[in-house]
C-alpha cells in the first residue's frame, strides 16, 4: 500500500471529495482520508434526500464570517454555474426549487457517485474507514498516523467540517488540528437551527405545534442585522422552518426576534379603515388572513374574545392587536444546538488562512476547506457552493 503522497486531504465530504478530485486530475498524488463508514453522509441527508447542491444567486453576500471580504476570491473563480456545468456533464437532471436553489429530480446519491467519479478520474487513493489519531510535521513532509498505518504527505487538506450532526459523525477534529498548530478561532457555534423558548413561557404556544405560515423575521443591530422572509413553523419546543433557520445565524443570546406574521397586510391600518365597512367578528376576520387555531390564539393572547365584533372594538385595542400581528417581539432562550444545525457557525479564523489558496500562514503545505472555516451561507445551497469553491481554490494552488 502507497504510503508517501503529494496530498493528504482528510474528511471524504463534499469540500475534501471536490478538492482531492481537482488535485488528483492535475496529476497530484492525493489520498483520501475518512473515518466514518458510509461515505458522504451529509451530503446524502441534505434537502430530504435530494441535495440542494448550489443557489444559482450564491454570492458573497450571503455568507457569514468575521472577515466578509474573505470569501470573495474563491466565490469568483468557481461560481454556481461552474458545479452546474459539472451535474450537466454527469446528466444529473435538477430543478430549481425555490429563490436559486437547486435540487436533484432523483437522489443526493447521485452528486456522491459523481464526486467518486471524479476522484477515480484523478486516481485518488482512498483510506475509509481510518481514523487519524495526530498529524505531525518533519521538514517537508507532514506525518499522518492513521488506523491504516503511517501516511506521508507534502500537503495536508483538512476537510472535516464542523459540529454539526455529531450522530452523523462530525467531530472538533479540524479544530484540534488548527489549535495545534498555533492558529486562532473564532469561536464555533450551532448555525442554521430551530429556536427554542422556555417551557413555561411556551406552554400558551403549544396548541399551534405544526402551524407553517410565511413571515418576516429580523433580529440584529445595523452591523449585524439578519431580515429574511420565508415560511415559519410552529413546534413544541419553539420555532423553526426556513425563515428561522435563516434568523438563527444573526441570533444572539439574549436578543429578540420581530416578527411579522402577515407580511403583505398592515393589519392596524385595515383593522382601523374596516369598522365601518367589515361586519364580521375579530376571529372570523382574521381567520381569513391565518390558520384558525393561530388567529385564535392571538386574539386570546391579546385578552380579547374573538367573537367580539370588530366595529365595537376600541381603535387602541385594535392598534395593539395589529402590533401583535405586524411587530411580535419574542425572545428565544436557546437552540436546539448541532444535533439539529445544519451548519456550523465561526471555526478557524480567516486571517490565519490565505484567500487564494487556503492555506494556512504559520504553517506551509497546511489547508483547511470547507465548513471548518470561518464562512458560513445562508439556508439553500450556499454552503455547498462554499465547499465546491474553497476546495477547488485549493485543489489548483496545491
Amino acid at each position: 500500500m502507497q504510503k508517501q503522497f503529494d496530498v493528504a486531504v482528510i474528511g471524504a465530504g463534499a469540500a475534501g471529495m471536490m478538492c482531492a478530485a481537482v488535485a488528483g486530475q492535475r496529476g497530484k498524488k492525493v489520498v483520501l482520508i475518512d473515518h466514518a463508514t458510509k461515505l458522504a453522509e451529509k451530503i446524502r441527508i441534505s434537502g430530504g434526500g435530494r441535495c440542494n447542491f448550489t443557489n444559482i444567486n450564491a454570492g458573497p453576500q450571503n455568507f457569514l464570517s468575521q472577515n466578509p471580504h474573505f470569501c470573495k476570491s474563491a466565490l469568483s473563480r468557481y461560481t454556481p454555474q461552474d458545479f452546474l456545468s459539472l451535474v450537466k456533464r454527469y446528466r444529473i437532471a435538477y430543478h430549481e426549487k425555490h429563490k436559486g436553489q437547486l435540487f436533484c429530480d432523483d437522489s443526493s446519491e447521485q452528486i456522491i457517485a459523481m464526486l467518486k467519479a471524479e476522484c477515480e478520474l484523478g486516481n485518488v487513493s482512498w483510506r475509509m474507514p481510518c481514523s487519524v489519531a495526530d498529524i505531525g510535521k518533519s521538514g517537508d513532509l507532514f506525518r499522518i498516523d492513521s488506523s491504516a498505518g503511517e501516511i506521508l504527505a507534502s500537503n495536508v487538506v483538512i476537510a472535516t467540517g464542523g459540529l454539526s450532526i455529531p450522530k452523523i459523525g462530525a467531530t472538533d477534529f479540524a479544530y484540534r488540528i488548527a489549535r495545534q498548530f498555533g492558529m486562532r478561532m473564532i469561536e464555533p457555534q450551532p448555525g442554521l437551527v430551530p429556536l427554542t423558548f422556555d417551557a413555561a413561557a411556551w406552554q400558551p404556544f403549544l396548541p399551534l405545534a405544526g402551524i407553517a405560515l410565511p413571515v418576516e423575521v429580523e433580529t440584529g443591530d445595523k452591523k449585524n442585522r439578519g431580515e429574511f422572509k420565508e415560511d415559519l413553523l410552529f413546534t413544541h419546543r419553539g420555532l423553526s422552518g426556513p425563515a428561522i433557520l435563516q434568523i438563527s445565524s444573526f441570533w444572539k443570546s439574549g436578543a429578540s426576534l420581530q416578527l411579522n406574521l402577515l407580511p403583505d397586510i398592515d393589519v392596524t391600518q385595515t383593522l382601523l379603515d374596516g369598522k365601518t365597512s367589515i361586519k364580521k367578528n375579530l376571529g372570523n376576520l382574521f381567520a381569513q388572513w391565518l390558520p384558525a387555531r393561530l388567529a385564535h390564539g392571538i386574539i386570546e393572547a391579546n385578552r380579547l374574545d374573538p367573537a367580539a365584533r370588530l366595529a365595537d372594538t376600541p381603535d387602541r385595542v385594535l392598534r395593539e392587536l395589529g402590533n401583535a400581528v405586524n411587530r411580535w417581539a419574542i425572545q428565544p432562550n436557546g437552540s436546539e444546538g448541532y444535533r439539529k444545525a445544519e451548519v456550523t457557525l465561526g471555526g478557524i479564523d480567516t486571517r490565519e488562512l490565505s484567500q487564494q489558496s487556503m492555506m494556512s500562514n504559520r504553517t506551509t503545505g497546511l489547508y483547511f476547506i470547507g465548513e471548518a472555516v470561518d464562512v458560513t451561507g445562508w439556508l439553500g445551497g450556499y454552503n455547498f457552493q462554499w465547499a465546491w469553491a474553497s476546495a477547488t481554490a485549493t485543489g489548483f494552488a496545491i
